[in-house]
């Protein structure tokens, strides 16, 4: 009776969280006003005829999954971003400069420097740069004439506005979410089409997290990798199954996103990663063998101060909110924050640079908590990294170490690229997007470059997480993966992306693990040994799943 009691107060949770993460699609602000009054007048009828609703919900999920956590030290709650959140972006433009050679690179670099500009991408074939545009004739002053921008983005206000979830969500389903047994039981297996509906804010993405973890208990646990400066809890999920025991420490590959807070693409990817795999095992064979060999650790939002302010104040913000030593200049760039080849003088000791990492290594706590629970999970805990995942946006790259430096080749860089243009090859057969491969200490030109470093980089890539990974805790392949898209959108992906991204790095996630397991990507369902309705059945269920997402 209490398993059945459990089994229906979770299965209500889910009901009530899809209500929760519908309201929640309100948060965003639109400029639209037609859409604005629509979405008031479906607040301003839901909160009349359902304040019951409300209660039973937040009553239903407190049951089932404790107390709400603190937000924060300071106690902030998240709160509707106001019409100033658009405002602050009018006249802000993305330009893309076509770097051809050092001397251009090393002329933006110092342009960057100098003026405090905001390098939203380099490859070897451009550099975007995001800048109010009655600056953009200041710095064509001190570039070379060779190099003429391209407008990427010319409304930055609008496309800023435009990632927020639309009103118009607010009103989904909403007078008939509560039905009966049989609708429950579909709304617990239709969560993942609402939640990968829009990007999601940070209380959102905790109570599904939370709320898989009670569907999937078998399979699946909650960590809490450590906090944030501003207190918050940095929560991973812990996906295996260990019902079969292997030799030696259980190998482990994590997936990180939201090191940068601006990059929502990279948090709701690796949701959309952590539900395809949960809700695959014991269905799609290769996921099911994937769990049984391996955990995956997923930790969503590793920047959760960094996250949760481009939801209340700043789209826009990359780093992380730890007060430094100018006042007026907060935050972190985590992925220049950790111990190893950290090198503060190429990271721009200037606290109001975005790619400033510290004063001095491991400065930034989320970068010091992470590190801090790999080694403990080494050497306490029986685990071994053998894979990372690092997922930010943009410019559709997979990257591998080494990030400080083109001079030193990692011991493995053979296995390395191979792998990485397996991926690549992967997302490539899945969507047709192309992903190019390279080493991650490649600038904005590709090129050897001297042990004097004489030239001015972009953007140097000591202390990065892949290079701690990959010599501290031995992670033998560790990658950096820049998402969609090349340009047209850059940070402020729409929300249209959100399922085809996910779907692009699940195929290369099962490519990942395959090619762990020996087979070098190549394993294919094993149909000689099963029956012909059985292989019928987890063929149709894994494509109806993929299709109700969409």
């Amino acid at each position: 009776m209490q398993l059945l009691t459990r089994r229906s107060l979770i299965a209500l949770s889910a009901v009530l969280l899809a209500f929760t993460i519908s309201t929640a699609a309100a948060a965003g602000p639109r400029h639209d006003a037609r859409e604005t009054n629509l979405a008031h007048n479906c607040h301003s009828d839901r909160g009349h005829v359902f304040p019951f609703l409300r209660w039973l919900r937040d009553s239903a999920v407190e049951i089932v999954f404790g107390p709400p956590p603190s937000s924060g030290r300071r106690g902030a709650k998240e709160t509707k971003p106001d019409a100033a959140l658009w405002s602050q972006y009018r006249k802000e433009v993305v330009v893309r400069f076509n770097v051809t050679n050092s001397e251009e690179e090393a002329a933006l670099s110092r342009a960057a420097n100098q003026m405090f500009l905001d390098i939203w991408a380099f490859t070897p074939e451009y550099v975007d740069i995001r800048l109010h545009r009655d600056y953009l004739s200041s710095l064509l002053t001190l570039l070379p004439k060779s190099l003429q921008p391209t407008v990427l983005i010319a409304d930055v206000a609008a496309a800023v506005w435009n990632t927020y979830p639309s009103k118009r969500a607010a009103c989904f389903q909403g007078d008939s979410t509560v039905t009966d047994q049989a609708g429950a039981s579909k709304l617990v297996d239709g969560v993942g089409d609402i939640f990968f509906q829009d990007y999601q804010p940070l209380s959102v993405i905790t109570s599904w997290m939370r709320l898989y973890e009670a569907l999937f208990p078998d399979i699946s646990s909650m960590i809490v990798v450590g906090k944030s400066y501003e207190g918050r809890d940095i929560l991973g999920m812990r996906v295996g199954d260990r019902s079969i025991e292997t030799p030696g420490p259980r190998k482990t590959i994590l997936v990180t996103g939201g090191l940068h807070g601006r990059e929502w693409i990279s948090t709701s990817t690796v949701t959309y990663l952590l539900w395809s795999i949960i809700t695959s095992y014991g269905k799609e064979p290769m996921t099911t063998k994937l769990l049984q060999h391996f955990d995956i650790v997923f930790i969503p939002v590793l920047n959760p101060d960094g996250y949760d302010y481009t939801w209340q104040t700043d789209r826009l913000w990359r780093k992380s909110r730890q007060q430094t030593k100018m006042r007026f200049c907060r935050g972190l760039d985590l992925d220049h924050a950790f111990g190893f080849e950290w090198d503060g003088i190429k990271h721009k000791a200037d606290p109001c640079s975005e790619s400033y990492g510290g004063d001095k290594p491991f400065q930034a706590v989320e970068a010091w908590e992470l590190a801090e629970w790999a080694k403990n999970e080494t050497e306490k805990n029986n685990i071994n990294f053998i894979g990372f995942l690092d997922l930010h946006s943009y410019s559709q790259q997979v990257l591998f170490p080494y990030s400080y430096t083109c001079a030193v080749d990692p011991p493995n860089r053979e296995n390395l690229e191979e792998l990485a243009v397996g991926l690549a090859k992967a997302i490539r057969l899945s969507s047709g997007e192309f992903y190019s491969v390279a080493s991650a200490c490649e600038g904005a030109v590709a090129r050897a470059y001297s042990a004097s470093g004489s030239l001015p980089r972009i953007e140097s890539g000591g202390g990065s997480a892949i290079d701690w990974f990959y010599h501290e805790l031995h992670a033998r392949y560790s990658y950096q993966v820049k998402l969609r898209d090349t340009g047209s959108y850059g940070f402020l992906l729409p929300k249209e992306h959100i399922v085809p991204t996910g779907e692009e790095m699940l195929n290369a996630l099962k490519y990942f693990g395959d090619f762990l397991l020996g087979n070098n990507g190549i394993e294919k369902p094993s149909f000689q040994n099963e029956p012909l309705d059985e292989v019928r059945e987890w063929t149709v269920t894994d494509l109806k799943r993929r299709n109700r997402v969409r």
